[in-house]
């Protein structure tokens, strides 16, 4: 609030009356009536300004390094009026929004030296009412005039203090205090007041969305550069400067000289970003960078950017990243990282535990692997395991299903494609320096099956439309729902492909010859529910268990899981009793089997084609079912 001017000597008796007769006269300002009343109840000193609340050197230290910038900008806006200071015998103050003086500019505050204010708190509680106190009050500007003040020896002078608001938040407070009793140009000190409370506060908004977009810059996985004609870079995000250092070029900052793309790259007149100069722009161009010491391939966008008067570019931004790092980058996107470990895996009969230990002691070593087990036995959270128990563990872990693509678009999956002037990685590249997940391997064609093993013995791959051989570092882990061998020497699987991929065979038993595990597995798959989709937990009756364990699972831990899904959503209580079981996973035991072949179907596979097993399910005789056997054209057991 910016007051008129007013008498002095009206102000000073006002302020005599209240101290000596306790008497607040009606023309007190508001608020600086609030505040002499807080003062005569805190009792605070009036004849001399406590200074001795500071904070301890090194916080203060801190807490200007915090604020430098505030601190560096407000002082060069002082530099520029120092004559105004000087004439008027004015101090400036920057104070924090908890009332610590940050800096003292120009002539000393109070005739005491920068470094007697600086780091002391000048709030209410430590030096009665003032511009400051009303400020960090009100959070508006405020003229005080000097017999206003609570402490006497300041005043002499006037002062007036605005707040200084970043991003919506209130963080300084800068102060204008006169020394002596002089006229004043009141409204040029307002003015002069405002003018920096604006300043300052554009600057640290633009300097802090500066800070953020750097801080967005430096964690892109990209090397971002501003490029000026000549091949100086004005601007590096971190991984531009790393990627700079790395060709040789070092920002040489005490010289002030910039790094220039043509000391180092002998091609610089053949890439995108000289052609960005002639105002051609590139877009996820492939551009090979050839320096002294290694040729890098990149994956570059340039862009022009503001052009003079005669239209020619003054420079580009230029996004590049190394095809390595875009491969990997890639892979993460399309299933990085392991979900399973060995670890989730759980079982306690003799059986399961020789398989858990051989997974472990082969994942340490180098050996393509291939796991076979019938359908549901947990083939893939075994490979996802072997991958994060592996010397891979860091690299991509990447799934191709041979069984759901044609032969055509299984090898363009695998060894990618090059289609019109775009070139597409295939999963072999992308697991480069990871593991490769082949789930029913078997399924694949002999033709891609003898092409992948020739790229595996070459350790190169080439893209179909292509003929460039790139380096591949993977691990097969293979999967198979049956005897892979049997296939091969039946001539149904390539011969060269089995060789590698059998070095390491892993065979998963079947639940029904693991029964013992069943009660542990059927916990722990309880509690993944839970954990997963934060419910509570539910018990199960030893009984329920009883009953699973009965059951002979024809498929195996997938089936398992699927009825226990059942179980733990449609189970009103806390308890999974018996009766809560359906075996059939999510097909209700309802007469739709009898009009509906898929419902029938799944409810034959649940049973795993038993034919006294589905009677037991169904509730139904088995000459009944034999008629819709017959009926449906299956085969029965």
């Amino acid at each position: 609030m910016i007051r008129e001017h007013r008498s002095r000597e009206k102000l000073d008796n006002y302020y005599r009356q209240f101290i000596e007769k306790g008497v607040m006269d009606a023309n007190v300002h508001p608020w600086v009536a609030s505040s002499w009343r807080r003062c005569q109840q805190m009792n605070i000193a009036r004849d001399k300004m406590n200074i001795s609340n500071r904070l301890p050197a090194e916080e203060f230290h801190k807490l200007q390094r915090q604020n430098h910038e505030a601190i560096a900008y407000l002082g060069h806006l002082a530099d520029t009026i120092k004559e105004f200071f000087q004439e008027y015998n004015l101090s400036l103050l920057l104070v924090t929004s908890d009332c610590v003086v940050l800096k003292s500019y120009s002539l000393p505050f109070y005739q005491m030296t920068p470094g007697e204010i600086e780091g002391v708190r000048v709030g209410e509680e430590e030096v009665g009412t003032s511009s400051i106190c009303v400020v960090h009050e009100q959070q508006t500007p405020f003229w005080m005039f000097g017999p206003e003040m609570w402490v006497e020896e300041c005043q002499l002078g006037d002062a007036c203090s605005a707040p200084v608001f970043v991003g919506g938040e209130f963080r300084y407070i800068i102060t204008l205090v006169s020394m002596e009793q002089v006229v004043m140009p009141q409204d040029a000190v307002i003015s002069l007041l405002f003018t920096m409370k604006n300043s300052l506060e554009l600057h640290m908004e633009e300097y802090m969305r500066q800070r953020a977009e750097e801080a967005i810059l430096d964690a892109t996985p990209f090397a971002v550069y501003h490029v000026l004609p000549g091949g100086e870079v004005a601007y590096a995000n971190t991984l531009g400067h790393k990627r700079l250092a790395g060709i040789g070029l070092r920002h040489q900052q005490r010289m002030r000289k910039r790094e220039n793309l043509n000391d180092v790259i002998l091609n610089y007149q053949h890439t995108p970003i000289y052609n960005g100069f002639r105002g051609i722009p590139s877009y996820n161009k492939e551009v090979t960078w050839i320096t002294p010491n290694k040729t890098y391939e990149d994956i570059t966008t340039v862009v022009p950017l503001e052009r003079d008067r005669n239209h020619a570019v003054k420079s580009v931004a230029v996004v590049s990243m190394p095809i390595e790092d875009l491969r990997t980058l890639v892979a993460h996107a399309a299933g990085y990282t392991a979900k399973y470990s060995l670890n989730s895996m759980v079982g306690e009969g003799d059986t399961f535990k020789a398989v858990k230990n051989k997974a472990a002691r082969i994942a340490k070593n180098k050996h393509h692997i291939l796991i076979q087990g019938e359908a549901g036995t947990g083939k893939q959270r075994m490979a996802h395991g072997i991958h994060q128990a592996s010397s891979r563990a860091a690299g991509p872990l990447i799934t191709l299903r041979c069984g759901d693509a044609t032969p055509e678009v299984l090898e363009h999956e695998l060894f990618g494609i090059v289609q019109g002037e775009v070139s597409h990685q295939g999963r072999l590249e992308l697991a480069s320096g990871g593991t490769l997940f082949l789930d029913e391997i078997e399924r694949m064609p002999k033709k891609v099956a003898q092409e992948l093993a020739d790229a595996l013995n070459r350790g190169t791959a080439c893209r179909i439309g292509e003929n460039v051989d790139r380096p591949i570092d993977v691990r097969i882990v293979a999967a198979c729902d049956s005897d892979l061998k049997r296939l091969t020497e039946r001539g149904l699987f390539a011969r060269d492909l089995y060789d590698i991929v059998s070095k390491c065979v892993i065979r998963l038993p079947a639940l029904r010859s693991r029964r013992e595990d069943i009660p542990v597995l059927t916990k722990h798959i309880l509690n993944e529910l839970a954990v997963q989709h934060q419910m509570q937990p539910k018990d199960i009756l030893p009984e329920t268990v009883d009953a699973l364990t009965a059951y002979d699972w024809p498929g195996n831990i997938k089936q398992l899981q699927s009825v226990l899904e059942y179980a733990f959503f449609n189970t009103p209580m806390d308890v999974i009793r018996p009766d809560d079981i359906n075996l059939m996973g999510d097909i209700k035991p309802d007469n739709r089997w009898k009009e509906d072949k898929g419902v029938f179907v799944r409810a034959w596979q649940a049973a795993g084609g038993n034919v006294s097993r589905l009677a037991n399910l169904l509730n139904v005789s088995r000459v009944t079912l034999y008629r819709y056997l017959k009926k449906y054209d299956l085969e029965k057991k």
